[in-house]
């Protein structure tokens, strides 16, 4: 069970991704991200009705902390997206935030990892890398801006789940309305001080479509948590770059340089020797 929903939340992810990454090409990324905040919630309250929990300032602090953490993370996130591929952009966000829950839980929590697993983390920062670099310019004049963000938010996305992974077992969904409420809060300051444009009508659909499919992901990863081990939920959780590359082949019509190619294909085949 705890696979499946781990599962269910890379392809929630996924697809929350893609949409994300254009709306932030037509508006402001702190914008989108607002929406995304703002839409969550159509997920989160029914579910929060069904599920239930049983509320407390621990499970709501922590999860003020993941949602702050979190919502850096996805500014950054978004703001990567906007200046760099899909294609390049996902995988490293997704290995770096896999990796410090993995090293966490591992080193901290007492998961067991087997060999394969341990060589997949390695084969993963090695792709960061390749992904990361050109060889016919200096990391300056390359538009390396991107991916070094997307490495900035992908360790915050792994301080997310961490910080989530900690919150009482008892305590159902309610960590995500307290990560939801800092996240808003946080983006709603940041929005007043840098005074950005609201979305147009397009970026509208694709921020409340996002937003919809990110809080279904955090729900199901949440639960996967719960059901099992943090490291085997954040390591499957990861494989959301298959369906962000799918859809920005299909839909964006994305293109890689060779060297690209390669790092995106290490980073699938690292992330299938950790969950294997």
């Amino acid at each position: 069970m705890a696979a499946l929903l781990a599962l269910g939340s890379a392809l929630s992810f996924g697809v929350s991704d893609i949409a994300g990454a254009v709306a932030s090409r037509r508006c402001s990324a702190l914008v989108v991200t607002l929406g995304i905040q703002i839409s969550g919630f159509l997920v989160l309250l029914p579910a929060l009705v069904l599920l239930g929990g049983t509320p407390s300032w621990r499970a709501l602090l922590l999860g003020a902390v993941a949602g702050a953490l979190g919502n850096l993370g996805l500014v950054l996130y978004l703001r990567s997206m906007a200046v760099g591929p899909v294609g390049v952009i996902s995988p490293v966000s997704a290995l770096v935030g896999a990796a410090v829950p993995v090293a966490w839980g591992v080193g901290i929590a007492g998961d067991a990892l087997r060999a394969t697993q341990s060589v997949g983390v390695l084969a993963g920062l090695v792709a960061v890398v390749l992904v990361a670099w050109s060889p016919r310019a200096s990391l300056r004049a390359y538009g390396s801006r991107g991916p070094l963000v997307a490495l900035v938010a992908g360790i915050l996305f792994g301080l997310f789940f961490v910080a989530l992974d900690a919150t009482p077992p008892e305590s159902g969904l309610w960590p995500l309305v307290g990560a939801r409420l800092a996240g808003t809060s946080m983006i709603l300051v940041l929005l007043a001080v840098a005074r950005r444009a609201g979305p147009d009508r397009p970026a509208l659909g694709l921020m409340i479509l996002s937003g919809a499919t990110d809080m279904l992901a955090n729900l199901l990863f949440l639960l996967a948590t719960r059901a099992g081990l943090l490291s085997l939920a954040s390591l499957l959780s990861s494989l959301y770059p298959v369906v962000a590359l799918v859809l920005a082949r299909f839909l964006l019509h994305e293109r890689l340089t060779p060297l690209q190619a390669g790092g995106v294909a290490l980073a699938l085949g690292a992330t299938v020797l950790l969950v294997a």
